[in-house]
């Protein structure tokens, strides 16, 4: 397992997607070629069933299965972080110490969402789960309906197994964070650039890198605003449906996965589609995992569930 300080030096963390058999079952064998590609690409860690990579789709077995699996094939080249977070607190401390015994390296936990709880209650949900093991603080207010604001964070930050916040609420956030010496990762790719070169965050746990992690590479390791503006209608598009559904799409038009989809997520529309094939055809087929993006009909695609 790595040190809190290893993990702090993250600065590029892809949400991996998980992709699918014909039979809606996860495919194994396209999952290692998506990781494989972070790799090549220079990601420094992978979360394992987060939202992008549809954790919420899951039952615990495969989730945690896939956890286990990403540890016993990549652990020695990536950041292995599993999101075994939930709304239940017993749930997400079975499912982390189950993750830490399988060796992860740290875990994604989440405020306790839907069935919101008070204030004390989210903070004894956190207290729980940041005594399992080193943790990354996930706060997305437009999922959990609910914000994990300075006040109820600052607190956990001297916690000896608190890494930092992935923060979806805005780089003044972040800024304000780190100045604290409280390590942020931005949860929105299309302030990420400017979060790491402006407002001083430690990088972005990203759905973008899942299919341009050379890019999304590059925007981390130095300024470019060029960069950054030339990328941004590709990521306003992979954003354009509830995260995953275009990064879904995007990388089954590649051809990096089989085009099923677990219900209820389904393809984005014939004209979103092709506003896709239109930003990718502008990219360098080498900077697309999978390949060339094409055009895929609509009865293409499989939905299971």
């Amino acid at each position: 397992m790595r040190s809190i300080e290893q993990l702090k030096n993250a600065s590029l963390i892809t949400a991996i997607k998980t992709p699918y058999q014909a039979n809606g079952e996860i495919d194994l064998n396209a999952y290692d070629q998506l990781v494989l590609a972070q790799i090549d690409a220079g990601v420094d860690g992978i979360v394992v069933g987060g939202t992008t990579g549809e954790g919420q789709l899951m039952n615990w077995e495969e989730h945690l299965m896939l956890i286990a699996h990403s540890v016993a094939k990549f652990s020695d080249k990536l950041i292995i972080v599993g999101n075994t977070g939930s709304n239940n607190t017993r749930e997400a401390i079975k499912a982390t110490q189950y993750g830490f015994a399988t060796g992860m390296d740290a875990a994604l936990q989440i405020n306790p969402y839907y069935g919101r709880s008070s204030i004390a209650g989210v903070k004894e949900h956190l207290s729980r789960v940041l005594a399992l093991g080193p943790a990354f603080i996930y706060n997305v207010p437009g999922r959990t309906g609910q914000d994990l604001t300075p006040e109820i964070l600052i607190p956990f930050a001297s916690h000896p197994n608190f890494i930092g916040i992935k923060e979806c609420a805005g780089n003044e956030r972040i800024a304000d964070y780190e100045r604290q010496g409280i390590a942020c990762w931005s949860g929105n790719d299309d302030e990420a650039h400017d979060a790491r070169h402006l407002f001083g965050s430690h990088g972005v746990i990203s759905v973008t890198s899942n299919l341009v992690p050379n890019i999304m590479r590059q925007l981390m390791d130095k300024s470019n605003p060029a960069l950054n503006t030339h990328t941004q209608p590709l990521i306003n598009w992979l954003f354009c449906e509830p995260n995953p559904i275009a990064i879904n799409t995007a990388l089954m038009m590649t051809g990096a996965v089989k085009p099923v989809f677990r219900l209820p997520y389904v393809p984005l529309t014939h004209s979103q589609r092709e506003i896709g094939l239109s930003l990718m055809s502008e990219l360098d087929v080498n900077e697309l995992v999978g390949g060339k993006a094409n055009h895929l009909s609509d009865d293409a695609f499989i939905l299971t569930a």
